[in-house]
């Protein structure tokens, strides 16, 4: 098989290799799709503390499963799955609340074990047994599937925002992630809804989500327009999907009252801290809230999402492209000149 191999910061190689031997419990996928995430960008950039090279990246991942180990249930040769990236340890209190996304001692597919950018990959017992492979209608459509995982965490996001029904909400990052916020926000009934960002071509490539205002950061005064726009209320919900500890800092000012944000992107380890008005926070009666990935059943929900077309992720999908490309697809994301690139192992 044809496998992208990440050899250390800056390098990449794809490789022929031997399909990997399926053992007693694990399962064998052949990977559809795989898209690119901005933490794989990050990986091929500076690496990261959970993947020792030579491993196989990407976890974004949708296929087919084409072999089924001895002893396992539930799962048949033939399904379409997505796979859920924390493997997490199933026994402490997170695990045993399903939330496995907080499990002290997870480990990941495409970071511990080998992930995605590959024809096929294999799910270990540990995934297989703790559920890791969630199973898709038999009409659904993989590439789109591939976009389960980071709507999947866009969910757990929102979970804790309770956006009602006509309320204002903020979105600054029109990425993928900021577009797919955006996308959910009107799902659970948001009024108006504003996407910022300081790049004009991430803002171009994002009309197409539909949000009813656009706002260059860079060139327009962010908290003029949006106070403008709301009648000088501010918003009730004001999401950062950026690596941006000043969009933090302006989003908390732009809360009205009983206001929540939502602190989805997180900041460089060597600059995480920002400069906190806690009386904005105690005066307004404000919510503050972080996210990391999500957890099992929030999978199943964006899945849902996807398939039913309630968020349509062919629209978020701006660049495929085969596994020698895989690359040039980091780049595309890394510049902003894709939403969401995907590689696809159809030949």
């Amino acid at each position: 098989m044809r496998a992208a191999f990440f050899l250390g910061p800056g390098k990449m190689e794809v490789r022929d290799v031997e399909i990997p031997r399926v053992e007693d419990g694990e399962i064998l996928i052949k990977v559809a799709a795989c898209a690119i995430c901005g933490t794989d960008v990050r990986i091929f950039q500076h690496g990261h503390s959970h993947v020792v090279p030579p491993q196989i990246t990407g976890h974004e991942i949708a296929g087919e499963i084409v072999e089924v180990g001895k002893g396992v249930e539930g799962y048949r040769v033939g399904d379409k799955v997505v796979v859920i990236t924390v493997i997490s340890c199933g026994r402490c209190s997170y695990c045993r609340k399903g939330l496995q996304n907080l499990c002290p001692e997870q480990k990941y597919i495409g970071y511990d074990y080998p992930g995605g950018f590959a024809e096929y990959m294999k799910m270990p017992r540990k995934g297989v047994e703790h559920g890791n492979l969630l199973v898709l209608p038999a009409d659904a459509d993989l590439l789109e599937a591939s976009l389960v995982e980071p709507l999947s965490c866009v969910v757990n996001g929102q979970s804790y925002l309770n956006i009602g029904l006509g309320e204002t909400v903020l979105v600054i990052g029109a990425g993928p992630i900021g577009c797919m916020h955006v996308a959910m926000a009107r799902n659970h009934g948001a009024g108006k809804i504003f996407l910022a960002d300081i790049s004009e071509e991430r803002l171009q490539l994002a009309q197409r989500i539909g949000a009813d205002l656009y706002i260059n950061s860079a060139q327009e005064n962010l908290k003029e327009v949006v106070l403008r726009a709301t009648d000088g209320l501010g918003v009730n919900v004001a999401i950062v999907a950026a690596s941006s500890g000043s969009a933090q800092e302006q989003a908390l000012e732009l809360l009205a009252p009983q206001g929540r944000m939502s602190l989805f992107g997180g900041l460089p380890k060597d600059k995480p801290t920002i400069t906190f008005n806690s009386n904005i926070v105690h005066y307004k009666e404000i919510g503050v809230f972080g996210v990391f990935a999500s957890h099992a059943s929030q999978y199943e929900e964006a899945a849902k999402l996807i398939y039913t077309q309630r968020v349509k992720a062919k629209d978020l999908i701006t660049h495929v492209l085969p596994l020698e490309k895989v690359v040039e697809g980091i780049d595309l994301v890394k510049t902003g000149k894709a939403l969401k690139a995907v590689v696809s192992m159809e030949k």
